[in-house]
Parts: C-alpha cells; sequence; structure tokens
C-alpha cells in the first residue's frame, strides 16, 4: 500500500500550496421575520415621467406612490 507524503516534496508545490487563493465561505443569510406595516428604503429606477406626476402634487410623493404600487399588486393578485 502506497503511501502519500503530508506535504508535497516539490518546494514548488509547496509554495503555490501556500499562496493559492482559498476559498472563503459565504456567510451566512440571516432571515429576519418580516413585520407589517414597516417600510424599506430601496433604490429604485423610474422613468422622470412618473416621477414628475408624483411629485408635481408635493410633499408625500412617496406614500402616494406607495398606494399605487399597493394598488397595482391587489389588482394584480
Amino acid at each position: 500500500m502506497a503511501t502519500t507524503p503530508r506535504r508535497p516534496a516539490n518546494p514548488k508545490d509547496t509554495a503555490e500550496a501556500l499562496f493559492s487563493p482559498r476559498k472563503k465561505e459565504a456567510a451566512p443569510t440571516i432571515e429576519r421575520p418580516a413585520i407589517p406595516n414597516t417600510k424599506e428604503m430601496v433604490s429604485l429606477r423610474i422613468d422622470s415621467d412618473v416621477l414628475a406626476h408624483f411629485q408635481a402634487e408635493g410633499p408625500g410623493w412617496q406614500d402616494r406612490m406607495n398606494d399605487a404600487l399597493r394598488d397595482a399588486v391587489k389588482r394584480a393578485v
């Protein structure tokens, strides 16, 4: 029965083994329970005319946009 050496016998193989990139393990994903009526900050690309429509009515345009999206989701289901 042939036994393999614990370390590479070739110095080049030893050096390559020392300096070879190691695979990093992915960080475990943390699943957070959804809290009802909680808002989350996101980055969203919207056409400028759609944004202008909601902003034209003054402050509260983000809430109005959220309501419009919520209505669209309800109609889609």
